[in-house]
């Protein structure tokens, strides 16, 4: 028997042991709608709000700034299609990346479809957008720009602070344009400030932060315009309808008030296991690519692609030998197509194909890691020897 190692944690997280025991008493014995005027109900309200207070402090908002949600593809959804709905009378253009999750990407696509013009912005070999890019794609019917806070494959830190600088002397000269984040990956792996960011909307996910999945917020700038995409309730001053689940707010607070206590620590923490693995990669592994810039990054990410070897097969094998990690995006798990993101920063399809993501979180050790580098090479050599026979069967 093995011991299983869980380094995927850019898909999700374990819940925390503290998280878990605030939540109890909601699941439990303090079961009330929070929308209810009675003691059970404002029992309920109560602890809502103080999950607000904990979850807008965390990205230093004002708490009636939070909208809670189902979770980052919701809070998404919300941000780029409630916006551009509301405010649609002052353009029909929205700028993005060719990076941004599917989450935000097929939200564009669909709006596409409906007659608004999307821009792509390009990135470059170390996976960041280019401020002079964005600035160049803005025209005068320009109603949005979203560009995500920190990429969820690559790990690369774009230049949001930058972003909204831009859009706040564009607004100075009478510019309508909002700007929207996708924080998703950025919130509690580095520090997220709303006012330093100088952001209209960022989405958050509480099963990133070690909080259970099913919920999320987006942190929505006092006097910023939505069309409700949710309709059927006044909950979360009329933005988002629907009975709270008590108990996954309540989990999501207590998880933003633990990072935000620990962030410091933490980050210089898991900084130190990515380099630890990389650092014996490349020195074990010959024809290992890094992803994305080495500087600007999320300390927790570490993308990889080795030649000659499908990312998917890497995968499988490490996982019979007890480890997990992933090829990209949870979201887009099974598709047999080239990673868009590695293919954004120029790479080859082969390379595309080859990349494998390694994201740490806060029950990993130097241990988890010294694990994988005495399993990982071997598995990568294997793998090459197999890519010639691979390669005849697939011309059969």
């Amino acid at each position: 028997m093995f011991r299983r190692i869980y380094l995927d944690n850019s898909a999700t997280t374990p819940i925390d042991p503290r998280v878990l025991e605030a939540m109890m008493p909601y699941l439990t014995d303090t079961f009330g709608n929070a929308s209810s005027i009675h003691f059970f109900g404002q029992q309920a309200r109560a602890a809502v709000d103080k999950a607000r207070h904990q979850v807008a402090g965390l990205i230093n908002a004002r708490p009636n700034e939070i909208i809670f949600t189902s979770g980052g593809t919701e809070s998404n959804n919300l941000a780029v299609r409630g916006s551009v709905e509301a405010n649609n009378k002052y353009g029909r253009h929205i700028v993005t990346s060719s990076i941004e999750h599917s989450a935000v990407k097929s939200v564009c696509e669909d709006l596409e479809k409906q007659g608004y013009d999307i821009t792509y912005l390009p990135v470059y070999e170390d996976g960041i957008v280019r401020i002079e890019d964005v600035r160049a794609a803005i025209r005068d019917e320009t109603v949005l720009i979203s560009i995500m806070s920190a990429n969820n494959e690559i790990g690369t830190i774009q230049p949001v602070d930058e972003i909204g600088r831009l859009i706040r002397t564009l607004r100075a000269g009478g510019k309508k344009i909002w700007f929207h984040t996708d924080a998703v990956q950025a919130v509690g792996k580095m520090p997220v400030d709303v006012e330093e960011i100088g952001c209209d909307l960022l989405s958050m996910s509480a099963h990133k932060l070690y909080a259970p999945k099913g919920v999320g917020a987006l942190y929505v700038r006092r006097g910023t315009r939505l069309h409700s995409q949710n309709i059927g309730g006044r909950q979360e001053r009329g933005v988002r309808g629907g009975t709270e689940s008590v108990p996954l707010i309540v989990g999501f607070g207590a998880a933003a008030e633990i990072a935000k206590c620990e962030l410091s620590a933490e980050m210089t923490r898991l900084g130190d296991l990515r380099d630890r693995f990389e650092h014996g990669v490349f020195e074990r592994v010959p024809d290992s690519v890094p992803n994305g810039g080495r500087e600007t990054r999320l300390p927790n990410i570490s993308n990889i692609s080795f030649r000659s070897v499908e990312g998917e097969g890497l995968l499988i094998n490490l996982d019979m030998r007890g480890i997990a990690v992933s090829t990209g995006s949870a979201c887009s798990s099974g598709s047999l197509e080239p990673s868009p993101v590695i293919r954004a920063l120029g790479r080859e399809d082969e390379l595309a194909r080859s990349a494998v993501r390694v994201s740490f979180g806060r029950f990993n050790s130097g241990e988890d890691v010294d694990s994988l580098l005495d399993i990982l090479p071997q598995a990568v050599e294997n793998l090459r020897k197999l890519a010639p026979a691979n390669s005849k069967m697939a011309v059969k």
